[in-house]
């Protein structure tokens, strides 16, 4: 079962995917975004392309827990995806996730300043990268805990 996770940003979505198999996250893309509709049909795009059964998209939570504005713009671009799914005609319905993904940024600019990446090539790919972190967080978590999903 393949796996597409979005970090839904107000100029950029980062993109990763999973392995067929579930294990591994790697980064597909830094999507630039170009108005919801260009959007939404680029990662219905990517969902036939792939084969993807599951749309995980990043919620970005206060260190709190409680939601703001980021957390309310990736409910709501959930929402409107989830309707531009159901509106295709598709031989499966594609499930859609939403999965707290505070701190993924962090990781993420710490891994490329790890990996010693200029600050320009790290503003190129953070988002996807973050994608990759949400996405590997995930499949862990199913491998752990295979009889519930969250």
């Amino acid at each position: 079962m393949r796996i597409l996770c979005l970090d839904v940003g107000t100029k950029t979505i980062g993109v990763a995917l999973s392995d067929p198999l579930g294990f591994t996250a790697q980064g597909l893309t830094t999507w630039r975004r170009r108005g919801l509709a260009v959007d939404l049909q680029a990662i219905g795009g990517f969902i036939s392309e792939y084969g993807v059964e599951e749309v995980l998209i990043g919620l970005p939570l206060n260190m709190n827990g409680s939601r703001g504005p980021s957390a309310e713009l990736a409910e709501q671009f959930a929402a409107q995806l989830s309707q531009a799914l159901a509106g295709q005609q598709s031989a499966s319905p594609v499930k859609i996730t939403l999965r707290d993904e505070r701190l993924s940024t962090v990781a993420a600019n710490r891994a490329l300043l790890e990996g010693d990446v200029s600050r320009r090539n790290r503003k190129q790919v953070i988002d996807k990268m973050a994608a990759v972190f949400i996405l590997q967080g995930y499949l862990d978590y199913l491998r752990n805990h295979p009889n519930g999903r969250e």
